[in-house]
């Protein structure tokens, strides 16, 4: 057996012979490299070749290696072979999840057949004897042999069969009694012939559990027409361990056809896998792929991908990029809600090799194309089959796109069964592009993630082409990839959940202090007047907190990890009605500072009353007159720091001290108090407020009747 890594630089005189019949590449320096992966019958040499894929090598101090050796020294493993005896199995098992790969690929319809070049594969018989034989020589040859020779196998059971079940008369009248009815002899329990043990039958029940055993294992078709209890299992697996060689052993000597010596050559070669199987080899035989990055793109897109792609679009995007995966499913932050695009391209390196700047400039171009494709469905009136909808139009904030690599690992066990997608251990495994700092929300804001998946998982995965198993898995790695995707975002980011306060009216609050908030909340939930906060843990502008602190002066702001719902940290959303002032409306303005301030907005929160302190004079009871038109009542601490009520419209009434119940007031002591009662539900939604004409005002700390226009800020005077 020759074995040759795709696109490894071979010195030319080192494997010239071996690539005797396929077209290398040659450069200047006298190099050679090999653009295939596959399977080759040399004629020439009478050997098979396999060129395996350039995952396999890894960089050793400058030098490419294969399992620690020069692609050189593992050329002819018959010659000299340094690989231990685990690497020698491997490479045998996994010459045959490749050939399984491309067959499967080459079988799809929907892939690009053209880079496929196949011959006849080898042919069982008599003929000349190959210098060695793979494993998957032997599992072609066991098929080959089932397909080729159905004729015989019924000729067998034919004659198994005949005379079964027969009554045997001689010892039924020897050795049982009969009852006389109507002068005949009645035989309760006659005695049919015995059942000899049969070595052609248990040829056959080994030869088809073998080919059970490698069409679950490999995805071979079974093709199966012989009801046998078949050996499955544990049982199966002693005959692997050496008991199907010693049982074929034992049996050997009981055949004497043509046909049946050679089902058990190749049952014994099979457990042995050795190198007795005859083949045909006069004709040419390959099966190759060239340029396999394509093959690995369709294993990657089959396994992980959806077909066709999410609300019609199209691999070939306006700009003649191809992606190449594309899917929906749950958004990263309230996945029950709302779902979003993960976009993916695959990396078919050698280990360890690092992306280009190219690469990750075409990964944002492709989320960028997404993001318009997107728009454009919701901005000609249109609507995604999918319930995507990357904009939120009251906040202008993006939804997080999943963007990500994912490269090609060798488990290091040669282990097959290792099935997640794990970060990828080069050099830098995130990047970020953005315009704006901590903005995550933002439509310029592109993240994008590095993983590795285990290379012999999809290969062998493909390879089975199962429906169930392959659903199963893309199912459950979705899963495990959104996880991993929301840890990472929140080593970098802290999330937070907001619903309005009592008496705010969250739109309008965003629409008065955009240029705030936006890029950094987002409604991502069912409730859509409930948003998610994110802020970068670096704290790039030195402002989180001041954020948080104002954000928190009208939303109930909590920490709300990715994928957690906000019913689980937020109070219940409230059915609060905003009220819009008009200019001319008057404000009765209260001032409290300090401590003070935070005290009577809580208590005016609970009990919605407020007590103007008054003295029974003329002028007092000529300004409580005025006092009367005020629609709402704000309390403020001189600066930009207020909480504004609205004026159930019945009007203040006078009250006695005696009378006074426990109520916000504006000073103690006083005899008698104009007292007001808010509506708590009716939030009163005001622009921007300036109370500097106040602050500057001789008696800034007696409450002050003012237009609603007069507190705008910038109002023209």
């Amino acid at each position: 057996m020759r074995i040759l890594i795709e696109e490894y630089q071979y010195e030319v005189a080192a494997v010239k012979d071996i690539l005797h019949g396929i077209d290398p590449l040659t450069n200047i320096e006298g190099k050679v490299s090999i653009h295939y992966v596959g399977y080759y019958y040399n004629s020439l040499l009478k050997d098979c070749v396999f060129i395996l894929p350039k995952v396999l090598l890894k960089d050793d101090n400058g030098q490419e290696k294969v399992f620690g050796n020069k692609p050189e020294d593992i050329a002819n493993l018959d010659e000299k072979n340094p690989l231990s005896q685990r690497e020698r199995d491997f490479i045998y098992k996994f010459a045959v999840w490749i050939y399984r790969a491309i067959v499967v690929y080459k079988n799809d319809k929907r892939t690009d057949s053209s880079i496929i070049y196949h011959a006849q594969i080898a042919q069982v018989g008599k003929g000349q004897r190959r210098l060695s034989n793979t494993y998957l020589d032997i599992l072609l040859s066991l098929i080959q042999f089932n397909r080729e020779n159905q004729n015989f196998f019924f000729f067998i059971l034919k004659n198994l069969h005949s005379g079964f079940n027969k009554i045997n008369w001689t010892r039924t009248i020897s050795t049982t009694t009969a009852i006389i009815r109507q002068n005949r002899p009645i035989y309760l329990n006659p005695v049919n012939k015995k059942r000899k043990i049969n070595f052609d039958e248990e040829l056959l029940v080994i030869f088809f559990s073998i080919l059970n055993y490698i069409g679950d294992t490999y995805g071979f078709s079974k093709e199966i027409s012989c009801q046998f209890d078949l050996i499955k299992g544990k049982q199966f697996e002693t005959y692997l361990k050496g008991y199907g060689k010693t049982r074929l052993l034992q049996i050997k000597y009981k055949y004497f056809s043509d046909k049946a010596l050679e089902l058990w050559r190749l049952c014994y070669a099979f457990f042995d896998e050795s190198r007795q199987v005859f083949i045909n080899a006069e004709q040419k035989e390959y099966l190759l792929v060239q340029n396999f990055y394509v093959v690995f793109e369709a294993i990657i897109d089959e396994l992980i991908g959806d077909k066709p792609l999410p609300d019609g679009m199209e691999k070939k995007q306006e700009d003649g990029k191809i992606v190449d995966h594309l899917f929906s499913a749950p958004s990263l932050i309230d996945g029950e809600a709302k779902q979003t695009y993960y976009i993916g391209d695959s990396k078919y390196y050698k280990l360890g090799h690092e992306l280009t700047p190219e690469s990750i400039y075409k990964q944002y171009t492709y989320a960028r194309n997404v993001i318009q494709w997107n728009l454009d469905i919701f901005n000609t009136g249109g609507k995604t089959e999918t319930g995507v909808r990357l904009r939120d139009d009251v906040t202008e904030g993006y939804n997080i796109i999943p963007n990500f690599f994912i490269s090609a690992k060798m488990d290091r066990d040669f282990d097959y069964g290792k099935d997640g997608i794990e970060q990828t251990d080069r050099k830098k495994n995130k990047h970020k592009k953005e315009q704006f700092k901590n903005r995550l929300f933002d439509r310029d804001t592109l993240l994008l993630f590095h993983y590795d998946v285990n290379f012999l998982f999809v290969l062998s995965l493909y390879a089975r082409d199962n429906i169930s198993q392959k659903a199963r898995w893309k199912n459950d790695i979705r899963r495990k990839f959104r996880k991993e995707i929301q840890e990472w975002l929140q080593k970098d980011y802290d999330f937070y959940a907001m619903r309005a306060r009592p008496g705010v009216d969250s739109e309008e609050y965003i629409r008065r202090n955009f240029k705030n908030v936006v890029g950094k909340i987002y409604s991502p939930f069912a409730d859509v007047k409930t948003y998610s906060l994110a802020l970068d843990k670096k704290d790039p502008e030195g402002d989180n907190e001041d954020i948080k602190a104002t954000l928190s002066e009208f939303f109930y702001v909590e920490p709300c990890r990715l994928g957690q719902h906000p019913d689980e940290v937020l109070p219940p959303a409230n059915d609060n009605v905003a009220i819009k002032p008009t200019e001319h409306e008057l404000a009765l303005c209260v001032i409290k500072e300090g401590i003070h301030f935070d005290n009577a907005v809580e208590k005016m929160k609970q009990t919605g009353k407020l007590g103007i302190a008054l003295n029974m004079n003329g002028a007092t009871l000529q300004l409580v007159e005025g006092f009367t038109a005020a629609k709402y009542l704000i309390i403020h601490n001189k600066s930009n720091k207020y909480a504004a009520f609205y004026v159930d419209g019945k009007g203040p009434r006078l009250v006695s001290a005696n009378e006074m119940a426990d109520m916000v007031t504006t000073k103690k002591g006083a005899s008698v108090y104009l007292v007001y009662n808010a509506e708590l539900k009716a939030i009163p939604a005001f622009d921007e407020l300036d109370f500097t004409p106040i602050a500057k005002s001789g008696d800034s700390y007696s409450p002050h009747l003012l237009s609603i226009k007069s507190l705008i800020k910038n109002h023209d005077v």
